[in-house]
């Protein structure tokens, strides 16, 4: 079929922490064509420190981007602008031309939430990751205020702008002239330059346009969320998120981040580091034959496994998972735990385990959040790409005890990038109508009655008591293990 000339796209990036997607989108928020490629691995040097090899984040959405354009079937003349959206609270030491003078930091790297600057005297910048790749698609020296979070930056929540305090600036051990020129989201960076549209495929000149942390992008993504209503976003790092006015700055159970429309906020719950890479690294324990059993059935690894825990009942038989994988800085010695094994476990039961865990660990902070801002909530959003996954749909709908919903369509962060776009380049008005012309429809899930008594009795009883009796005894073991 024959598309229009006159019709207009733009394309969204979302660049996690394992894998880089580029997506062209229609002004009705349809994916036209689409694009993935993988992260290399982590490197890891030494203890506490984790950062992207080589130039891997720009390398991955190159790829992506040349995958996604091999099956545009559009004028490339029709794309309007992209909109830019990779990791947050990673850092970025660049040199004076804007390469990088050593490795992109990833957020898991424990310098990253330190007054970290190297001693290269070749330094001249230092920036998040959306400034550094703002700079490789523009030239630029720009960042959005949104992805620069107070505990790694010296920025005025209230004003989404630098501090004016010298003191403030040398608490983060840095100097304010080698800190990038902020934007709010939806401001135009800059023109994509001819060396990048040639690496990825595109014309130069075409608008690239800043958006915010990957978590708020991805929350724009799915569409407005009513009173009632969190979303809880599935990725490498698994939080929950509602959204909000106020900046509010001593909250107990919850932060406040930026949001992706300027001047908001969201509040964001506590999380799980490495929540849905425990899923791929226990699959990955299970070796080449899943794998090609999986592929042999026209199945993912995923998809395999998940009919065999599909069959476990709720609560696995009393296997419980606690999602210490990555340790948080403060409590260095935790490990992820599985107990309460017996003869009738079986690998659904480990995989059902891990799913039962994420959820009861996000329903414990969302509701900590939650109950922080008067909130009671009738409906979950899942976000993620977890959210593809019937079981886990079903598996959070029993936990919190209120419907669950995901996107019918592709939508997340590099939707919430291309909204961003599509308002800074004229096709609407602002972010918020473009959200609500673009965000996709959502299906339903309803708890489960008896699953959700089991879930309770759990999370009442023994699953939230479990760190209090074995902290003490991985503390004793750390200095053994370190």
């Amino acid at each position: 079929m024959a598309i229009p000339t006159d019709r207009q796209y733009v394309i969204g990036i979302d660049c996690g922490t394992q894998s880089a997607k580029v997506v062209v989108y229609d002004t009705l928020g349809k994916a036209v064509a689409s694009g993935q490629h993988p992260l290399a691995p982590m490197s890891r040097p030494q203890h506490g420190v984790a950062v992207h090899p080589g130039d891997d984040l720009w390398d991955s959405i190159v790829a992506a981007g040349r995958a996604a354009l091999s099956s545009f079937s559009g004028e490339l003349s029709s794309i309007v602008g992209v909109g830019l959206c990779p990791i947050r609270c990673c850092k970025a030491f660049l040199k004076a031309d804007g390469s990088l003078a050593e490795p992109l930091m990833s957020w898991m790297d424990d310098r990253a939430y330190r007054s970290y600057v190297p001693t290269d005297p070749a330094v001249k910048w230092a920036t998040t990751s959306s400034g550094y790749l703002a700079h490789r698609f523009t030239g630029e020296f720009k960042d959005t205020a949104a992805n620069n979070i107070a505990a790694q930056w010296p920025i005025d929540t209230d004003t989404w702008q630098w501090s004016t305090d010298p003191a403030v600036i040398e608490r983060y051990g840095i100097k304010r002239e080698m800190l990038f020129e902020l934007q709010m989201p939806g401001d135009v960076i800059g023109s994509l330059t001819a060396e990048a549209a040639a690496a990825i495929g595109l014309p130069a000149g075409i608008p690239v346009i800043a958006t915010a942390n990957d978590k708020a992008v991805e929350m724009l993504g799915i569409g407005a969320l009513g009173d009632a209503t969190a979303l809880v976003s599935l990725g490498t790092y698994i939080t929950a998120m509602a959204p909000g006015k106020e900046n509010h700055k001593q909250a107990a159970h919850f932060w406040t981040n930026f949001a992706s429309i300027p001047n908001r906020y969201l509040y964001e719950s506590s999380g799980v580091r490495r929540g849905m890479w425990t899923l791929s690294w226990f699959l990955d324990l299970l070796g080449p034959e899943v794998a090609e059993r999986a592929s042999a059935s026209g199945l993912s690894r995923e998809q395999y496994i998940e009919r065999e825990a599909a069959l476990v009942p709720a609560g696995c038989e009393g296997l419980m998972t606690v999602l210490d994988w990555l340790a948080t800085t403060d409590k260095p010695f935790r490990k992820g735990i599985m107990l309460g094994f017996d003869a009738r476990h079986s690998r659904g039961h480990l995989y059902r385990s891990i799913l039962e865990a994420i959820a009861l660990t996000m329903k414990h902070h969302v509701d900590a959040m939650c109950a922080e801002l008067g909130i009671t909530l009738e409906e979950i959003v899942i976000s993620g790409g977890g959210s593809n996954s019937p079981l886990m749909m079903q598996i959070f709908a029993d936990v919190f005890g209120i419907p669950s919903s995901r996107c019918v369509a592709l939508g997340g962060a590099s939707l919430g990038a291309a909204m961003c776009a599509a308002a800074a380049t004229g096709v609407f008005a602002d972010i918020e109508t473009a959200s609500a012309k673009m965000a996709p429809g959502r299906e339903s899930f309803a708890p489960n009655a008896d699953n959700s008594n089991i879930y309770q009795r759990i999370s009442d009883t023994v699953y939230h008591d479990i760190r209090q009796h074995t902290d003490a005894l991985f503390e004793r073991a750390y200095p053994i293990f370190h």
